[in-house]
């Protein structure tokens, strides 16, 4: 049988060398640790090195949608013992600047015509403001959507809350439109969350289709 020889003491690195590679690693990591993970991630940047890489700007963004996103919760949570879900294309009456899904606005470029939709519903929001429109869906349903900004942009969160569980599907920030598919992960409400962030009012036009018992407005 080969056995493998021992290393001689020799060849083994010494106290010092490990030591000082230990500290070039921890070096290193500290360095990335300012430069890269604080803008990214908390837009936090010292250096200004994270704003020359454009990475505190998607610090700014994921800060923001997260404070965003714990306001929402905790609204959620207050609205979970009021109202049940109204039935598909019924607007709450609860909802101070939401319009039937009859309203007459004009049908954007980039929507399907209007009679292909279930359920439409806008929102006013001045700047500042926020507002959630969401769809009781199951696990696994799916529902097709389309919303756009009439005068102006607005930052956003598409995202799911039900049974103690919470997922967050797409962010984005001073967009103009979006649409497409919503496939919820659990039993609960998934929808959108926008905030107009200008400084003049915009109206939001969502319009929805597919799986799902009903639309309301939370907030």
């Amino acid at each position: 049988m080969y056995n493998t020889p021992l290393p001689n003491a020799t060849d083994l690195p010494s106290a010092r060398k490990l030591l000082r590679s230990t500290l070039i690693a921890l070096a290193v990591a500290i360095v990335l640790l300012i430069t890269v993970v604080l803008p990214a991630e908390y837009a936090i940047d010292p250096t200004g090195i994270g704003r020359m890489l454009g990475l505190t700007e998607m610090g700014e963004i994921k800060t923001q949608l997260a404070e965003e996103a714990a306001a929402d919760a905790a609204l959620d949570a207050a609205a979970a013992g009021e109202t049940s879900v109204p039935a598909i294309g019924a607007v709450p009456a609860s909802a101070p600047v939401t319009a039937a899904a009859t309203a007459t606005t004009s049908t954007p470029a980039n929507a399907k015509p209007a009679q292909d939709w279930q359920d439409e519903m806008q929102v006013v929001l001045q700047p500042g403001e926020g507002a959630e429109i969401k769809l009781a869906m199951t696990a696994g349903q799916r529902a097709q959507f389309s919303w756009t900004v009439q005068g102006g942009v607005v930052n956003f969160d598409t995202h799911g809350d039900g049974g103690g569980q919470s997922i967050s599907y797409e962010k984005g920030r001073s967009v103009a439109a979006d649409d497409g598919e919503v496939e919820a992960a659990f039993d609960g409400n998934h929808g959108w969350f926008w905030r107009n962030r200008g400084d003049a009012p915009v109206t939001v036009v969502v319009r929805v289709r597919g799986q799902y018992s009903g639309i309301k407005r939370l907030v």
